[in-house]
């Protein structure tokens, strides 16, 4: 988190973060672009930019914002967006700049030393930034949670049935999402998931296609090819070893899988972030 300006050097390309970002613009123009859509970078709107994301990052001449990065999984290994659907621009409230105030007060030095994106998503201590500082009390932690929460709140648009109805279904599902975020290393079968939660499979398929959005096998995918580049990001681990800890042992199915959800090899991906 910071306070940042920016200028015409702040124009980046196929930037995917394990993070999101939420953004406070204070003064010039910029834009971003990502969830198939460019959104104009106003003074006076705050601006959500949801994790694993394709986005693209765009300055002419100047910019200045106040800046969050952060992390939103869930105990479920779900993320906020799985639950509920959200807004990626809003007019900011007169408060939120004395938010922005008070959590840069109260959490120095977290701003980020080198404003390209893909140079500081890719820094092995990244994960440290979401760690409580060993100098921090813990009424400044839970405020600084609070502050987050109260933030981002300002996305969450007027809930509908299908939200509620979402909801009610992913927590019917929550010991099998569980399961699956902390067994990823493991071989998972959908017989396997429908057994723990006592349904017959075709049924437990279809039910789980109806309240996630997209069928078991793939969402084991999607998380698992997370994870991966969440440790890609965050560690020095060898490809074949990431792909391993995630459950995927050919590196060769691995590398297919990953250029297939985010458009660029796993091998260039490191090569990329480790040489900006």
């Amino acid at each position: 988190m910071g306070f940042i300006q920016l200028d015409s050097r702040w124009q980046y390309d196929h930037v995917i973060s394990p993070f999101s970002r939420l953004y406070l613009i204070t003064n010039g123009e910029g834009w971003v672009w990502h969830n198939g859509q460019k959104f104009i970078l106003k003074p006076g709107y705050l601006y959500l930019i949801p994790s694993f994301t394709y986005s693209r990052y765009h300055c002419d001449q100047f910019l200045e914002q106040y800046y969050i990065s952060f992390f939103d999984e869930m105990p479920e290994g779900l993320s906020i967006y799985d639950l509920t659907s959200t807004l990626y621009e809003v007019k900011a409230e007169p408060v939120d700049y004395s938010l922005m105030e008070r959590l840069l007060a109260q959490n120095p030095g977290r701003t980020i030393q080198q404003p390209n994106p893909k140079e500081y998503d890719n820094r092995p201590e990244v994960l440290s930034f979401n760690q409580p500082k060993p100098s921090q009390s813990l009424s400044q932690f839970v405020e600084t949670n609070g502050i987050l929460l109260q933030l981002f709140s300002r996305f969450l648009g007027a809930e509908n049935n299908d939200d509620r109805q979402r909801a009610k279904g992913i927590h019917q599902l929550a010991s099998v999402l569980q399961y699956i975020d902390s067994h990823l290393h493991d071989k998972l079968t959908v017989e396997q998931l429908a057994t723990k939660v006592h349904l017959n499979v075709d049924y437990f398929s279809r039910l789980f296609l109806t309240i996630v959005g997209i069928r078991p096998t793939d969402y084991i995918i999607n998380k698992r090819l997370e994870r991966a580049q969440l440790l890609m990001t965050t560690s020095s681990m060898a490809l074949k070893a990431v792909a391993e800890s995630v459950g995927i042992p050919s590196i060769y199915y691995f590398s297919r899988l990953f250029k297939r959800r985010f458009g660029i090899p796993p091998g260039q991906y490191r090569e990329t972030a480790w040489t900006m």
